[in-house]
């Protein structure tokens, strides 16, 4: 093969490499929708603010009706609670652990739309009954919300708690009768 023919194969093959590239990288983006620093900036608070919540477990501290809004509803396996001080008066009839509680959680979803925003996550109940003894878990479960941005920042609006495993007893009655997030809406 002559030179000119084996460049312009190879110049027409590097054309159709590039021509897919381009083609593959328009289309993946053409389905993710670009986040612009404003909505990484919410989700980044957000993260922050389901952190802070969740330390707020295992310790004295309470103060948990801080992170909901004004008329913010909290269902927890089926009892609900509506606003910031029966949000708090519920959190208050949870008796105290012996050992030290850790909740983690994972799986973290987060969707910014503007000043409204939804996430899911799982979580999971750990305690130490004494500084020798291994970690086990107590609870683990599933929490989907929705929050809103007032006065440049995120509060819970509504939250739906469910347990997967290590319900109290206690709660059983009630955990049947639950409905979505969407109920609340």
């Amino acid at each position: 093969m002559n030179t000119f023919k084996s460049r312009t194969l190879m110049g027409a093959t590097l054309a159709t490499v590039l021509l897919a590239l381009v083609s593959f990288a328009s289309l993946a983006f053409a389905q993710e929708p670009s986040a612009t620093v404003s909505a990484l900036l919410s989700r980044a608070q957000i993260e922050d603010l389901l952190a802070n919540y969740y330390s707020l477990f295992g310790g004295t501290e309470r103060g948990f009706g801080s992170f909901y809004a004004g008329n913010a509803v909290l269902d927890v396996n089926g009892i609900v609670a509506r606003g910031r001080k029966p949000i708090d008066d519920l959190y208050k009839t949870i008796p105290p652990d012996h050992g030290k509680v850790n909740v983690t959680f994972a799986n973290l979803k987060i969707a910014v739309h503007g000043n409204t925003a939804s996430y899911h996550l799982v979580w999971t109940e750990f305690i130490s009954d004494t500084v020798t003894a291994a970690p086990r878990i107590l609870e683990r479960g599933s929490d989907h919300g929705k929050l809103v941005k007032s006065d440049a920042k995120w509060l819970i609006s509504c939250r739906v708690v469910t347990n997967d495993g290590g319900l109290p007893q206690d709660l059983l009655k009630d955990y049947n009768k639950r409905g979505s997030i969407q109920v609340y809406q």
